[in-house]
């Protein structure tokens, strides 16, 4: 079963060892450093670690972006040992239920680089649209949550 858990000092390093491939290197920041943004801006950033029973599979970091009053998903991976076995989608999904219910979102953006056709596929498959948008060379994508 897939949850959210808090990063603690008793995770924290565990959290930053998580990786993506080689190859996926330049479609996500590292956690370390998300998790020293998650600190800059810690009244807007909800960083988690994202868990399998007791194993850490992957990183989520939701958000809320002041400048343009909107709700997204900062960051997201699953470590490259413990990717296509449905976790990024069930915790992706969490990531939605929480903002959804803890901060009352009704949109939630997110940005994906345009190489990145495995995670834009999973942000479709849960509803996620092109918005026209760019953020940098980022694809800005939209989900319309229904109440």
């Amino acid at each position: 079963m897939v949850e959210l858990r808090e990063i603690t000092r008793d995770n924290f390093d565990d959290c930053i060892n998580l990786k993506v491939s080689e190859a996926q290197g330049d479609f996500v920041a590292s956690n370390l450093y998300s998790l020293a943004q998650a600190w800059v801006y810690n009244k807007t950033a909800f960083p988690f670690a994202i868990y399998v029973k007791d194993t850490p599979v992957g990183f989520i970091m939701l958000g809320y972006y002041d400048l343009k009053k909107c709700y997204n998903v900062w960051r997201f991976m699953i470590d490259e040992r413990h990717q296509g076995k449905g976790y990024g989608k069930a915790a992706l999904l969490l990531g939605i239920r929480y903002l959804t219910e803890t901060h009352g979102a009704r949109e939630i953006f997110l940005s994906v680089v345009p190489e990145n056709t495995v995670a834009e596929g999973l942000y479709r498959s849960i509803g996620f649209e092109r918005t026209g948008d760019m953020s940098g060379s980022e694809v800005v994508m939209r989900l319309n949550v229904t109440a």
